[in-house]
């Protein structure tokens, strides 16, 4: 479609090099089908979308400059947040002075303290987002029998997983589990043989873990060589959401039991989810991305429905309309049904704990649909029972 007008301009930052590439540039294919879909149906307002995209590269001292030079050198129109907690938060000084609408994709938490009125998260935690990551995994632990009644938490000593714990803390005292073994260890860990010593020592029944990408992919495999076996692992690894973890680690996921956002089971099956998957995964190949994009890829699709939703209905850019909209909608999207509540997040949270299942081999397309990963919490969208203890799901 030719237009003459000029176009609107919506800036941000991406973390497409570094240890976040993979999970950003999935995002990034997910923006770009959008802006594909909205410009051929007419634009936005008439006027065409165009993106400024920065790389970050994953460095949060890089992050409040470029948004910087977005809005005084680029003069964008709007702004939208990047990928995770560690690359929007030092963006938030910014955005705050200078009181601009925000819709961030992954950060948890990020709005806790700052309570700015103007971002909202499409990270699907809900008004309590340090619990809710992981809530499901303490749940379904303690319906089963025999009960488990102890915990072990065991972390990367990194900005991201600092949420998770203060929420598996809280998770475990609200489904009366002891915390019995607490361990941090290094990014920098190779060798995860003599941490999990320290965990099977303190004989613990679930083994919490908050690890990733490539630590998630070695305690995986180191969990699987040792002796030990806890009854239930797994909650917040960073990792096997994405599709090259799922083919590298194969049937060493089966048994554990992880958070996922959107996973291809009927009952997460929304309204356009399918089509837009499917556009997704023809381009995937070819730009060398995660292929099924399970993970980033129906968020980020859906930050810009949302974004897209809030211009349309105010007919307008200006930012302060564009949040007092979205704060009182309903947005339909690809994720679903939405609704904005306390600091910006989710009014209802939709975290899904998933275990792997009948993984055999390290062929991706096993993953494509539902089979190998069952929703087991929370009820209303679980497709399947969990295997316990997880010595009889290997």
């Amino acid at each position: 479609m030719s237009y003459t007008k000029t176009p609107i301009r919506i800036g941000y930052c991406l973390s497409l090099t570094g240890p976040l590439a993979g999970n950003s540039q999935s995002a990034r294919l997910a923006h770009e089908i959008w802006r594909s879909d909205i410009n051929d149906a007419g634009g936005l307002l008439g006027r065409p979308v165009e993106f400024v995209c920065y790389d970050d590269e994953g460095d949060a001292s890089r992050v409040s400059g470029l948004y910087e030079r977005l809005l005084d050198e680029d003069k964008v129109d709007l702004v939208i947040g990047g990928y995770g907690t560690n690359t929007i938060l030092p963006a938030m000084p910014l955005i705050i002075e200078r009181e601009r609408y925000f819709v961030g994709l992954m950060g948890l938490g990020v709005n806790n303290a700052l309570s700015y009125t103007n971002y909202f998260a499409m990270i699907p935690t809900g008004p309590d987002p340090n619990a809710a990551l992981t809530e499901g995994f303490f749940e379904i632990a303690a319906q089963q029998t025999p009960r488990p009644v102890t915990v072990a938490l065991l972390s990367a000593d990194a900005v991201f997983s600092k949420n998770p714990i203060l929420g598996a803390r809280a998770n475990a005292e609200k489904h009366g589990f002891k915390v019995i073994h607490e361990a941090e260890y290094s990014l920098a860990t190779t060798d995860f043989a003599p941490i999990l010593d320290a965990v099977a020592a303190s004989n613990c029944d679930l083994l919490f873990l908050c690890s990733y990408i490539q630590d998630s992919i070695d305690l995986i495999r180191a969990i699987r060589k040792h002796s030990f076996r806890p009854k239930m692992v797994g909650a917040g690894m960073i990792g096997p959401q994405n599709t090259s973890v799922k083919t590298a680690l194969g049937p060493l996921l089966n048994g554990l039991v992880n958070y996922e956002y959107w996973v291809p089971v009927s009952t997460m099956m929304f309204p356009g989810v399918a089509a837009f998957l499917d556009t997704y995964r023809e381009r995937a190949s070819n730009e060398g991305v995660d292929l099924l994009g399970h993970y980033m890829a129906p968020l980020a699709y859906a930050q810009m429905q949302v974004v897209a939703t809030a211009i349309k209905s105010t007919g307008g850019l200006d930012d302060r309309a564009l949040s007092n909209f979205t704060r009182n909608a309903v947005f339909h999207t690809v994720m679903g049904e939405i609704r904005f509540g306390k600091n910006g997040e989710w009014e209802i949270p939709r975290v899904v704990q998933v275990q792997f299942q009948g993984i055999d081999g390290h062929d991706a397309d096993q993953f494509k649909y539902g089979s190998r990963q069952v929703v087991v919490s929370p009820g209303g969208l679980a497709s399947g029972q969990l295997i316990f203890p997880y010595a009889s799901a290997l």
